[in-house]
């Protein structure tokens, strides 16, 4: 059966060779064991259940959470000759029962279908008629109460080992920690699951963090490398997505808002922009982006910290899915840790579930402060262990420099224990630098020793040691006390001199509102020269119309991977072109015709 699976991804699928343990998942599924499949974004994990399961006899389910995915998933197998169908909430009475008759008429080879909607008993027994070649539950992680995304109707999926016994299943994620992977293989039933770890490595994506200053400043320096490139710019609360995405309008970005405060229609609308138009940029809160599989988003940037490095990772993994230079942007700074803090503490969780989330929180406090290479602290975090730097992240390119900060630190743990540990950040600085504020003046902070002692650095070099003592343990945020900064027993040793502190030594560029130059198109894609750029333009614009007219998003037609390797092997006949990754007999056919001409033109 392995030598069909292989003439599928070859003449369906328009790929020479499986990826990493593509082939050795498929093989399982075959064979008709149970599977854990960890695989990063992007690392081809849909075709590690399509694949056996157009080979097997029967339909295969595919179980997720996620709308949008389906749909997108499902038009894109229809675009190669599938016959494959989604049964979830968004279908009309009409859609639904057509979906239906299709099931148990056997027309189907794939079924797409929401947790929720499988578990109906209906549902369940009307799949028990047909012949089913495997179940993949898609978003694995899902399952997990300690999980960064977890979804009660998951809890229930464990049911399908007694209705379907003899029928393979495959639980595939992109991230899961040690408890997570065990709790999947609990919840879900598992029965003696073949285990694929893949490497969680993205080496197309650029990782990089910086100390936030001016946001928005920042935030349009670093887009004027991506003009007319898509990406997503991640904020923590709905208004702050308003109005970052006004501003950017007004600087002349495409951007567009996306946040569960907005109607459906809306939501739904700036979605289609997103996957269908090239160059937008979405501005959202995490309710946008699980589920989206567009390939050319070429950055994800978050104004504000996520809640871990699990969510991080999730969130980053949806640029550079196509396998071309992407980068992960990230500003940080102090408020975002008392944020986060004070949304752990106030939450109705148990205390166990609390203190699970404070580490994590402080896992990812200490990868946002590494000094050595932020790729391989990831991939630590995530259990793969690795030698020397990756020379594609901010640390590796540009190492940061420490300073021996000893004495400030003495002189900031001075002034908080002076002030009796009662006070936040902004209190504290301003009475280490001597300024003269009503609140100053109201506690008679004037007269401390501390007071103006800290004059020769400014508030942002002051708020960046005080982030790093707080992410090194020698303070901690009481939420309790209104979010007074309090010493911890560590910072005993150093207030007495007994250790030497360094710290790094954070850059803050100036401020400034310069628009995003136009000179940069497609820089963060690839070097290409004038000729092959117009090329890459005039086969965009191609496969723009070709969508328009069927109503797909274009990377449906074939992704920029593919556009890219035609412009460098210049194909000129359909063996040439079929010889292209990305480009099956099904595509060929299709459009095969209009590539080659336009190709034949520019030749």
């Amino acid at each position: 059966m392995i030598n069909r699976a292989e003439e599928l991804l070859k003449h369906t699928f328009g790929y020479a060779s499986f990826r990493g343990q593509q082939k050795e998942v498929i093989q399982a599924a075959l064979d008709g064991r149970d599977a854990l499949v960890l695989m990063p974004t992007g690392g081809g994990k849909s075709l590690c259940y399509q694949i056996p399961g157009l080979v097997r006899e029967g339909m295969a389910i595919v179980v997720s959470p996620l709308i949008a995915l389906m749909q997108d998933q499902v038009a894109a197998l229809q675009q190669l000759g599938i016959n494959a169908a989604v049964l979830n909430s968004t279908l009309t009475a009409e859609q639904t029962g057509q979906t239906l008759r299709q099931i148990h008429e056997q027309q189907l080879q794939l079924l797409y279908i929401a947790p929720e909607r499988l578990l109906q008993e209906s549902t369940l027994q009307r799949l028990m008629d047909v012949p089913l070649s495997l179940i993949a539950i898609d978003e694995a992680h899902c399952v997990s109460q300690w999980g960064h995304d977890f979804r009660a109707d998951y809890l229930g999926l464990h049911v399908l080992q007694q209705a379907f016994p003899q029928v393979p299943r495959i639980a595939l994620t992109a991230t899961a920690d040690d408890r997570t992977r065990e709790e999947i293989i609990t919840r879900l039933a598992l029965d003696a699951p073949a285990t694929f770890v893949s490497s969680f490595d993205r080496p197309n994506i650029r990782y990089t963090v910086k100390p936030k200053g001016d946001a928005k400043s920042q935030l349009i320096t670093f887009l004027q490398d991506y003009k007319g490139q898509a990406g997503i710019v991640y904020c923590m609360s709905r208004n702050r997505v308003d109005g970052i995405a006004a501003w950017l309008q007004g600087r002349g970005v495409d951007a567009l808002p996306y946040h569960a405060g907005m109607s459906a229609q809306e939501r739904a609308q700036n979605q289609d922009r997103f996957l269908r138009e090239d160059g937008i940029v979405m501005v959202a809160t995490i309710a946008f982006g699980m589920g989206i599989d567009k390939p050319d988003v070429r950055f994800v940037a978050h104004l504000d910290l996520p809640k871990s490095i699990e969510a991080y990772y999730q969130e980053t993994g949806r640029a550079g899915r196509d396998g071309l230079p992407s980068e992960a942007w990230m500003i940080y700074g102090l408020q975002d840790v008392m944020r986060i803090v004070k949304m752990v503490q106030e939450s109705q969780a148990n205390e166990q579930f609390k203190r699970i989330e404070r580490a994590k929180i402080d896992s990812l406090l200490g990868w946002c402060e590494a000094t050595t290479c932020r790729r391989r602290a990831l991939l630590s975090y995530f259990g793969e262990s690795g030698d020397g730097g990756c020379g594609n992240c901010d640390i590796c390119r540009n190492p940061p420099r420490t300073w021996d900060a000893t004495e400030s630190a003495q002189k900031l743990l001075s002034n908080i224990y002076r002030m009796e540990q009662r006070f936040g950040s902004g209190h504290v600085i301003d009475v280490l630098r001597g300024k003269q504020t009503a609140k100053v003046n109201q506690f008679g902070h004037h007269k401390l020793s501390t007071y103006g002692v800290g004059s020769d650095l400014s508030d942002q070099q002051w708020r960046s040691i005080l982030r790093q003592l707080i992410v090194q343990g020698y303070l901690f945020i009481n939420d309790a006390a209104y979010g007074a900064i309090q010493l911890t027993q560590k910072s005993r040793a150093l207030l007495r001199g007994e250790i030497k502190l360094f710290l790094r030594e954070d850059v803050f560029p100036a401020k400034t509102s310069k628009p995003a130059s136009s000179s940069n198109k497609a820089k963060a894609v690839l070097e290409m020269n004038a000729e092959d750029e117009n090329l890459f333009d005039a086969l965009k614009s191609l496969r723009k119309s070709l969508a328009d007219e069927l109503g797909v998003p274009p990377f449906h037609i074939f992704h920029d991977a593919t556009l890219l390797e035609m412009i460098q092997f210049k194909p000129q006949n359909n063996d040439q072109l079929l010889a292209i990754n990305g480009i099956g007999a099904v595509k060929l056919e299709r459009f095969g015709k209009d590539f080659l001409d336009l190709l034949a033109d520019f030749s």
